[in-house]
């Protein structure tokens, strides 16, 4: 296992995760606000650093997405609970699709790699801008909460990460298809 400054960078977004959630346990918007900008900022200067420098390791191939996800997730639990913050409540619905499509892929994902062999499974360009869209709509919820012109932005937001959740997931479960109808 290597702890580069890239791997190094994901522990400590993934470290963050808990602050996020007492922040907004507190109640404390721009506190929440401010970590879940930080963890954004590691995000972004892990990939370039283990670009720029290649010190892309086996660990951060796995830890990068897996604090991604983490973040993401519980970012959409805490925000899904009414009455815990002020401002916009993403519909439990929403983040029940949100987290039902990130276990999909990684239960595709593992029957590709044990049925054929396939260790390589990259997020699609769709996939991308469903993770943009998402922290986007985090953000979002997350300033509604300080203004309420915010909310109406805040709820389309919502709504289009459910419509790019269920087109990003079929697109994953059609490209697993068509890989694994590659593997002899």
């Amino acid at each position: 296992m290597t702890f580069n400054l890239p791997n190094l960078l994901s522990l400590l977004r993934m470290a963050l995760v808990p602050v996020f959630v007492i922040r907004v346990l507190g109640g404390d918007v721009r506190g929440a606000f401010l970590v879940f900008a930080v963890a954004g900022v590691t995000d972004a200067l892990d990939g370039a650093i283990a670009r720029i420098w290649r010190q892309q390791t086996a660990l951060g191939t796995y830890l990068d997405p897996a604090a991604d996800k983490l973040l993401l997730v519980t970012s959409y639990v805490v925000l899904a609970v009414p009455n815990l913050h002020p401002g916009y409540v993403i519909p439990a619905w929403v983040t029940a699709l949100v987290i039902t499509r990130d276990i999909v892929i990684v239960v595709v994902a593992l029957l590709l790699y044990v049925t054929g062999g396939v260790s390589r499974f990259p997020p699609s360009p769709l996939s991308k801008l469903n993770t943009g869209v998402q922290v986007g709509t985090v953000i979002l919820v997350l300033l509604s909460g300080l203004s309420d012109t915010l909310e109406a932005p805040a709820m389309i937001a919502s709504y289009a990460v459910a419509c790019l959740t269920l087109a990003s997931g079929i697109d994953y479960i059609v490209r697993a298809n068509r890989m694994a109808g590659t593997r002899p």
